[in-house]
């Protein structure tokens, strides 16, 4: 007997707190199609005291809390067209992910409640902290739909640039690791909000950057960062690639050298993936393929395929995944698990002691 396809909204919203993404899928256990999807821009206020959130108090937190999950439910809401959904899937929004810390632990908001309420159906949240109680670093949860996407093709090297970028090697029916491996938007997308004083948020397409020169001799002394040598599993928190290393790294910013700014930075991200790549893939990779935001930086995407030189870099959505809906397909599908009463995590990747179901799930009013 088939089994019926379900129909599973996700919700994203990543490092970069760029506003929420919010995919409809159609999910059985073997397959995954995109509906439709649509990224709903946080205004300028909100997405400061996100970016920001270290500096509010408890109740400040609260309030965002709620604020964002109303704002989730209302993603949710227009993404089915008004239409019933089996259920949803939401990300939330990290304020802070500490696997390293003492005790370990990470902590997402946007309140699922008001989700389950205005949708009428099931929602699972809350993902990242059944792995980190059981031994894992949390992150990157997308090995597990990237293998769902890929594992039965060739050994690929399936790479997310959002504001930190992460990598999975997968393929020949296995996931052999996954990982962040730096920066991904998060250094350029600072410098230009910077300097923009919040009126901008991104370099599109990267052309300020390709007007710029890099500095190699910079990019030489940080690719020395311990991080960028540690075996996996590993994961990062925003925090890490922030103002501190920015200002740093360049001192003032300024319109004349914003442009070499930004070159300098998508070098690093290009050349920290790349040699994690070359570090830490198991074989020889037939393909690159690439998702997130870092997908639609065109000077971004040539210099990665320059410092990868032999290995084919394409988009995810030559492989049939919209480059900006497969983080918010990925909670899509690690629902879709979870309500299934299925494993959605990847001990190979997180370093977690061994499968678990991740998710919380609030049930919806009769």
């Amino acid at each position: 007997m088939l089994q019926k396809k379900m129909k599973v909204i996700g919700l994203m919203s990543g490092t970069s707190a760029d506003g929420i993404t919010a995919a409809l899928t159609l999910i059985s256990e073997k397959s995954l199609q995109v509906l439709r999807f649509k990224t709903f821009p946080f205004k300028k206020e909100l997405r400061e005291k996100i970016l920001n959130a270290s500096t509010l108090n408890i109740k400040e937190i609260s309030r965002l809390n709620a604020a964002l999950g109303i704002l989730f439910s209302k993603a949710a809401r227009e993404i089915s067209k008004g239409r019933p959904i089996d259920l949803v899937g939401s990300h939330g929004q990290t304020l802070w992910h500490g696997p390293g810390d003492n005790p370990p632990n990470t902590f997402q908001i946007g309140e699922p409640a008001f989700i389950s309420e205005e949708m009428r159906c099931p929602v699972i949240a809350d993902f990242r902290p059944q792995d980190i109680a059981s031994g894992g670093q949390g992150a990157p949860l997308i090995a597990a739909f990237d293998q769902f996407l890929y594992g039965s093709g060739p050994l690929r090297a399936v790479l997310n640039i959002g504001g930190i970028a992460n990598l999975s090697f997968v393929g020949k029916n296995k996931l052999w690791s996954s990982f962040d491996t730096g920066p991904g938007n998060c250094l350029m997308d600072l410098a230009v909000r910077v300097l923009s004083s919040g009126k901008k948020s991104l370099d599109r397409n990267g052309a300020l950057a390709a007007q710029g020169k890099s500095n190699p001799e910079k990019i030489k002394e940080w690719l020395k960062i311990s991080y960028f040598k540690k075996s996996p599993p590993k994961s990062l928190d925003r925090n890490e690639f922030g103002e501190k290393f920015l200002n740093d790294g360049f001192g003032e910013l300024s319109r004349e050298n914003l442009p070499d700014v930004l070159a300098t930075l998508a070098d690093l991200t290009a050349e920290s993936i790349s040699r994690a790549i070359q570090d830490f893939a198991p074989q020889k990779v037939s393909e690159v393929i690439v998702s997130g935001g870092g997908a639609l930086n065109h000077f971004l995407m040539r210099r990665l395929s320059l410092a990868l030189k032999t290995i084919p870099v394409i988009s995810a959505q030559e492989r049939g995944m919209p480059v900006m809906a497969k983080e918010a397909a990925c909670f899509a599908w690690l629902a879709y698990r979870a309500f299934k009463r299925l494993p959605n995590n990847c001990p190979a990747a997180t370093g977690a002691r061994g499968s678990r179901i991740l998710g919380k799930i609030i049930y919806p009013p009769k």
